[in-house]
This record gives C-alpha cells, sequence and structure tokens, in this order.
C-alpha cells in the first residue's frame, strides 16, 4: 500500500515506518537514507529525539537521561559515531584548568572545543562504588587501595568465599544471584552488589533471570579484575585505544560529545531530514493494520492536537515498547501472547538534577581534577539507608554541560516499577529527598548548598528480566510471523542493549531488508556472548 501523504518524488518508492525517535530508530533512518532507495518515517511520542538517549536543558545546563558512554568494541559503529562528531583535536576546558591536556588529544588536526560544538571529546572513566560510609574504586580490585580499605577480616570473608563458589560453583544458574555468586562469592556479593541491584529492580536477585547479568556484565571475575590490576601496574594495556580485549567495565577511557549523549542524536536526526527523511515528533501509534501476513498501515495519533492519520508503509521497524506493539496490533494477537506482553516488567526511573555550590567530597585521588572535583563520572549508591541507585557528576562528562564552571551539577537515579507510590511523589518531594539523602552520605553539607533542581520522569526505562519475561520467545515467533515487521532496540526486543548494539539491530534490519532476507535470527545474535557491558 502507497502511502497517501507523499508528494510525487516518492510515488515510486518503498517506505520504512520507523516507531522510536531513540538510538535504533535514528540509525535505521539514516541507513536507509544512506544504503537503500527507501523513504524513511520516523515516528516518535515525546516532543525530542534521542529516546532515553536524550539531553535535556535545564536553567543554561544540560543533563542527559541516564550516562550513555560511546564506547563500543565494533569498528564501524565508532567510525559510525566519529563521522558525525569528530574526535577532539584540541584540549577542552577541563584538560586545559588540569595540564593533561596533551596526553587526551587523540586526533591531531581534529576539532577544537572550545571553538566549536561539533566535536566528541575523549573523557577519562572513573567510577566508584559507596559502601558502608567508604569508596572502592570499580572495578573493586584494580588498586591496593580498595583491597586495603575492606580490612583483613572482609577480606578474609571473600577470598574464602571467592573458592568456595570457584569449586562449588550453583549449577544449575537459575537466577541473577546464582549468576553473582558463581563469579564473585557470596560475600562479595553481598558486599557490592546485591543492594544496589535489588533498588534497581525492586525484587531480589533470586527472582530475576540470570541473562541479565550474561547481558551485562558477563565475562568479568574475581580472577579478570585482578588480572586487569595487574596489566594496569605494568602498563601493558593500551592507554587510548577504544577497541580492546578487556571487558568494557574495565576500560579507563570511553568518548562522549561536547554537548550530552543528546547532541549525537539530535545531529543524526537533522541529517536524516536534511537527507529527504521524515520525523514526526509528538505522535502515538494508535493502531497497526494487517493485510494477510503483512503489516500495511499505521494509525497515528497527534499528541497535540489530537488529529489522526493514517501512513501506509512497506516496512515497519518498531523500538517502541512490546506491549504498547501488542495493544496496536489489536485482535490479530492471540490472547496468550497478549497475556505474556501485558505482563512483562519494567522498571521506570526519576532522575533529580540537583546544580550545587560545592561538593562536601575533597579529590583525595592522585590524578588532578579541575577546582578539586572528586573525579567521579557515576557513584553507585550500595547503601540501604538511601533510596538513591546511582549519582552522576555531569561536569566529568563534560565540563560544557555545566554554565558555571565553579558550580557542580549532580544526577541522582532513582528507580521505581507499575503503580509504586514514589512514582507519584512531587517533584518538591523527590527534590527534598535527594538533598537529604546527599547531606546523609556526607556529599554536602546541607540543603542550603542546592542552586537549582530538576525532575524527570521516565516510564519504561528497563526492561526487566523476570515476571513473564520467561515466555518472551512466544512473542518472538509470533511477530515473525510477519515478514515486514523487525523489532529493534531496547524496548522493542525487551533486552537490556547497550546504546551499540541497539543500533547494531536497526543496521542489521536495514541490511536484511536489503537482501531480502526474512529470517530475523541475526537481530536477536545481537549482544550475545558480547560480555563487555556496565551495569544501569
Amino acid at each position: 500500500m502507497k502511502a497517501s501523504h507523499r508528494n510525487s518524488s516518492f510515488m515510486d518508492t518503498k517506505t520504512a515506518l520507523i516507531i522510536g525517535a531513540g538510538p535504533a530508530g535514528l540509525t535505521a533512518a539514516y541507513e536507509f537514507l544512506k544504503r537503500t532507495g527507501i523513504h524513511p518515517i520516523v515516528v516518535e511520542l515525546s516532543d525530542q529525539v534521542g529516546g532515553i538517549a536524550k539531553t535535556i536543558s535545564f536553567q543554561g545546563n544540560r543533563i542527559d537521561i541516564g550516562g550513555h558512554r560511546l564506547f563500543s568494541k565494533s569498528d564501524k559503529i565508532t567510525a559510525w559515531w566519529l563521522e558525525k562528531l569528530p574526535l577532539q583535536g584540541a584540549p577542552a576546558k577541563d584538560d586545559l584548568t588540569t595540564g593533561r591536556a596533551m596526553s587526551r588529544i587523540l586526533k591531531p588536526g581534529g576539532p577544537d572545543p572550545e571553538k566549536t560544538d561539533k566535536v566528541t571529546l575523549l573523557r577519562r572513566r572513573f567510577s566508584r562504588i559507596y559502601a558502608f560510609g567508604k569508596f572502592f574504586e570499580y572495578p573493586l580490585s584494580s588498586h591496593l587501595r580498595s583491597l586495603l580499605a575492606l580490612g583483613p577480616l572482609r577480606l578474609f570473608r571473600i577470598f574464602f568465599s571467592y573458592l568456595a563458589s570457584h569449586f562449588r560453583p550453583v549449577r544449575p544458574e537459575k537466577t541473577l544471584e546464582d549468576f553473582f555468586i558463581n563469579r564473585f562469592g557470596q560475600e562479595l556479593y553481598q558486599t557490592f552488589f546485591k543492594q544496589y541491584t535489588e533498588k534497581v529492580w525492586g525484587v531480589p536477585c533470586r527472582e530475576i533471570d540470570p541473562a541479565w547479568g550474561s547481558q551485562r556484565i558477563q565475562g568479568v571475575s574475581v580472577l579478570k579484575v585482578i588480572a586487569h590490576a595487574l596489566k594496569s601496574i605494568l602498563h601493558l594495556i593500551p592507554g587510548v585505544r577504544q577497541k580492546m580485549d578487556a571487558e568494557a567495565s574495565l576500560i579507563s577511557q570511553f568518548m562522549y560529545p561536547k554537548l550530552g549523549i543528546g547532541q549525537l542524536w539530535e545531529e543524526v536526526a537533522a541529517q536524516v531530514r536534511a537527507r529527504g527523511g521524515e520525523i514526526l515528533l509528538g505522535h502515538e501509534v494508535v493502531a497497526l493494520s494487517l493485510e494477510g501476513q503483512r503489516v500495511t498501515e499505521a494509525v497515528l495519533r497527534d499528541r497535540k492536537t489530537g488529529a489522526v492519520r493514517k501512513i501506509g508503509a512497506d516496512y515497519f521497524l518498531s523500538s517502541m515498547p512490546v506491549p504498547d506493539l501488542m495493544r496496536a496490533l489489536g485482535d490479530t494477537v492471540p490472547a496468550e501472547v497478549l497475556s505474556v506482553a501485558r505482563k512483562l516488567p519494567y522498571r521506570s526511573l526519576i532522575l533529580a538534577g540537583v546544580l550545587l555550590r560545592g561538593l562536601k567530597l575533597k579529590n583525595r585521588w592522585r590524578s588532578k581534577t579541575a577546582r578539586g572535583l572528586i573525579p567521579d563520572n557515576w557513584i553507585y549508591i550500595q547503601d540501604a539507608r538511601v533510596k538513591v541507585g546511582r549519582i552522576q557528576i555531569l561536569n566529568n562528562w563534560s565540563p560544557y554541560l555545566v554554565q558555571d564552571e565553579n558550580t557542580v551539577l549532580l544526577e541522582l537515579e532513582y528507580f521505581c516499577g507499575d503503580g509504586d507510590p514514589f512514582w507519584e511523589k512531587s517533584d518538591q518531594e523527590i527534590v527534598r529527598l535527594a538533598s537529604a539523602e546527599l547531606a546523609g552520605i556526607g556529599f554536602i553539607h546541607g540543603p542550603e548548598e542546592v542552586l537549582k533542581t530538576l525532575v524527570l520522569r521516565i516510564p519504561k526505562a528497563y526492561p526487566a528480566y523476570f515476571g513473564t519475561y520467561e515466555r518472551f520467545d512466544e512473542i518472538r515467533r509470533f511477530t515473525e510471523r510477519f515478514p515486514n515487521l523487525f523489532l529493534i532496540g531496547r524496548n522493542g526486543m525487551h533486552r537490556y542493549n547497550n546504546m551499540d548494539h541497539s543500533m547494531m539491530t536497526a543496521m542489521a534490519a536495514v541490511d536484511n531488508i536489503e537482501a531480502g532476507i526474512l529470517s530475523k535470527d541475526n537481530l536477536w545474535q545481537i549482544n550475545v556472548g558480547n560480555n563487555y557491558q556496565e551495569a544501569p
């Protein structure tokens, strides 16, 4: 069916309707325009592109939804990113301040971030876990100071607990708790992983499928962490090369757009439009129509005006949440499949952006930082006394996210589920809690340090691996009845993909369409055994 809205130049052109303008959707649109004669139309529910990889303007500052690093083992993906926003060739603002500039320049002749915004920065990666009032570098055993801070008794328990799990692992490995214990031992799991993970998911680790661990931290173990530490001491790991054999959790540097991760997707969206693609923001997919075994048409509703329109297309690529896709397909979905989809669990995210006069904490690490700021990109809060799960220091992602370099911009992450009373709290209540928790764990002196605040709510941020997830194959088998329907991206596939893996699923879908391949198996093989991701 040809779409009635097309102008004459597209009358003989096939169309792909892409649901979702996040990394997967925009990648698919760009690849269609670059490689095929297929005309892409992207439909996005919100009023901004980027999905959960967008950047929000905040009273002169910029704040990301989640910390999305530009890191991939794929040379193709890395080159794709740098084609849009080239790597810096001159020092960034904080490089100049600290005098570490020359060691941070990867591309001589590249753009100067002090003179242009269209640039990717090379950033130092530094993360820590905050547990029982102390900081531990993540990965845990990278440095002797992390080991010593544990104390001799806890080190003894960790060592023998690890030996016990190594020689007598849990078999079969049925839960995420089994996954953690097999790789780290009971003591290390209890000390550093259990509380944070259960904050994220809202259920005990023993109720979560081990597939989450396989996707996010597969391959990381005590022995590999120690091996990494030894290599670091011996200077055997290249300092600037992004592609390496170690797990991504262990990398020391990453790339990041000057103005936040959303800058990348704003640039891609601009290039899609410049090449003739369409992006419809603020539109909801109400229904999808079928003819036989093919999806033929989408019914869209403009969220602002309520106007309804129909768009026909030859191909449909969906990165919308699976329950929403099943609702859009309507009565064609078998009752059993619909039941599985409706009960697929998600975790939603509430972000509290807090602009501060400064931090009570001071940098005691060996690396020099601008104005003595602690060097962390993010801090995992393994502390049952507070609800916050993770804290990001946006100054350390890019100094250009913060309008006044004498202030500190934090992002506190809170996790909740459907029907959770926490989701219904007012912005003022969230801000008061965030300020009190920062003071309670010693990050600030008190609420008087807070200058500006922002609260963001992101529903269905994390597809979860419990509930009816174990029956997800029923959904997959049903959707594969339709040769022109492709599930892509994190929510589209209900898989905890990193950004580059979401992009890869989009590229694979375009490959299949271009080659006339009907099987979707190659899409589902992406991020199977690619053991280099990091926890949320």
